[in-house]
């Protein structure tokens, strides 16, 4: 099965090489990173790497970068499609773990699980975060019917069917992407799974300002409300 991981980027030049040391090139196939015209040296990085490379005109949002980067992935035959920050703020070593259940049918969609091994606020996480974290995932879990540790993750692995039958093109072009297109698995009826990956903090590592994290927890309360509006109207 053909694996392409897929590199959301913005003025990442300080943590690209050693994100892309831990990736284990034999169990993968491709590299695409999306550079979200960055003011830095990002895409000159990633090319001098081998990365192949993609940059926004203009700074279009993180959902829109992994639109960008899904899109490129299927249309190159990708069969499973691992999405990482280029950040180095998530374990690219836990790649291979994270695609086994995707190749074994087990799962559709694999998340890197910051808090599932109970470690998080060792690892670095800010307590606020982390309490955030917790209060948005039991809420998110409540709703969806689901339970998952975490729904923040910047490490998800999916299979080719997840990204061809959800409608993910749609999705808001910002950082509620991600809570997005796990609503939609729901939705879908796809199987969801969970591996514990180690929590990263350092000053290097993209970070959601406070302001931008209240209008991102509100807007997943938004998403969830849509969600239980389409379930009700739907019953």
């Amino acid at each position: 099965m053909k694996t392409i991981v897929v590199m959301p980027a913005y003025n990442a030049e300080k943590t690209l090489n050693t994100a892309f040391r831990d990736i284990s090139k034999d169990s993968v196939d491709d590299i695409i990173l999306c550079d979200d015209f960055s003011s830095d040296r990002t895409a000159s990085v990633a090319r001098s790497l081998g990365i192949n490379v993609i940059v926004h005109q203009r700074n279009m949002g993180y959902g829109a970068n992994q639109k960008t980067l899904y899109k490129e992935a299927l249309d190159r035959g990708a069969d499973i499609i691992v999405m990482l920050h280029a950040d180095n703020q998530y374990d690219a070593t836990k790649i291979p773990e994270m695609i086994e259940p995707i190749k074994k049918g087990i799962a559709d969609c694999v998340l890197g699980s910051r808090i599932l091994g109970g470690k998080a606020l060792q690892g670095g996480m800010p307590l606020y975060k982390f309490i955030s974290n917790k209060f948005l995932t039991f809420f998110q879990n409540l709703i969806l019917g689901q339970h998952l540790s975490e729904y923040h993750t910047g490490l998800r692995a999916y299979s080719r069917k997840f990204l061809e039958d959800i409608p993910w093109q749609k999705n808001n072009n910002g950082f509620l992407f991600d809570a997005q297109i796990l609503i939609q698995a729901v939705e879908h009826k796809f199987k969801i799974s969970e591996i514990p990956i180690p929590t990263r903090y350092f000053p290097e590592a993209s970070e959601v300002g406070v302001k931008e994290g209240i209008k991102y927890g509100l807007g997943i309360f938004g998403c969830l409300i849509v969600f239980l509006f389409n379930k009700i109207r739907g019953s």
